[in-house]
């Protein structure tokens, strides 16, 4: 039986500029508990607007356009997110949906270190904790994503970016979130391939672990046809297709998807035109 966790329809995002941009148009999928859905398609094509509009995190000139996002609780209340005041949307976030914003090193504080910044999650949304509670839970999560307990004393420019992506995680699952939204187009492209591989190897490990949700977001389409459950491809601000990873990369249905994977070379097989 399908147990949805988040249900957008009809949403759609304007850049109020002259003229006005639509950047996504009419959007309307729904996300499984405990699935991992990737979200493919070129730069450009919407897909981090999307992701910034499901948390309400957007800034002028953008504006939701229209559309519904219900976020259907743990508890059994669905949670009509763009009805939300101002307070209630911050305690929202990080509790119910988490983020993993794209470039780690400008995410993190500079001139902090990794466990005042993870100590700031807990101290903000969980003040019923003593210091020494917080002080444990985030050696706890720095332990949970293999950067080690140690390094809580670290700053940003310490850690290597494999170290810094991990902490970016740990900091996106401080509260145990049931939704994590990894916007992933830059960081992961910037790491070394079998760093890449061991974050990922862990994100997944950590879903069955602790059983959230996942929206993962990059233009690398073999990579979501590797960790995802299924996959949305976007283009112009509109998904064209939306299928299980398998079902994507034996039967793509539209033209652009078919094209996106011929565009990525192959390993195996005859060589073939790579597309541009």
């Amino acid at each position: 039986m399908p147990d949805p966790l988040l249900t957008v329809h009809d949403f759609s995002i304007v850049y109020d500029v002259d003229p006005p941009v639509k950047a996504v148009k009419n959007v309307t999928l729904e996300l499984q508990r405990g699935e991992i859905l990737g979200l493919a398609g070129e730069s450009g094509c919407g897909k981090t607007t999307l992701a910034y509009g499901l948390q309400r995190l957007l800034r002028a000139p953008a504006v939701i356009a229209s559309g519904s996002v219900t976020f259907h609780d743990a508890s059994g209340v669905d949670i009509d997110v763009n009805a939300l005041n101002v307070e209630e949307m911050r305690r929202f976030r990080w509790d119910k949906i988490s983020m993993v914003f794209q470039g780690a090193m400008n995410a993190l504080n500079p001139v902090t270190t990794i466990g005042a910044q993870l100590d700031d999650v807990f101290r903000v949304h969980r003040p019923d904790l003593s210091r020494r509670e917080r002080r444990a839970a985030c050696e706890e999560l720095l332990e949970l994503v293999a950067v080690g307990r140690e390094r809580i004393r670290s700053f940003p420019h310490e850690l290597s970016g494999g170290m810094r992506q991990r902490v970016m995680i740990a900091m996106a699952l401080a509260l145990r979130p049931q939704l994590m939204v990894m916007v992933m187009d830059e960081p992961t492209t910037a790491l070394d391939v079998l760093v890449q591989r061991e974050i990922l190897s862990q994100i997944s490990m950590l879903r069955h672990e602790f059983g959230f949700s996942v929206i993962f977001i990059t233009h690398d389409l073999p990579l979501l046809l590797e960790i995802s459950d299924r996959i949305a491809v976007m283009r112009g601000g509109e998904i064209i297709e939306l299928a299980p990873a398998r079902e994507i990369w034996e039967h793509p249905q539209h033209e652009y998807t078919k094209t996106l994977l011929a565009s990525f070379p192959r390993l195996t097989g005859e060589r073939g035109v790579l597309v541009r």
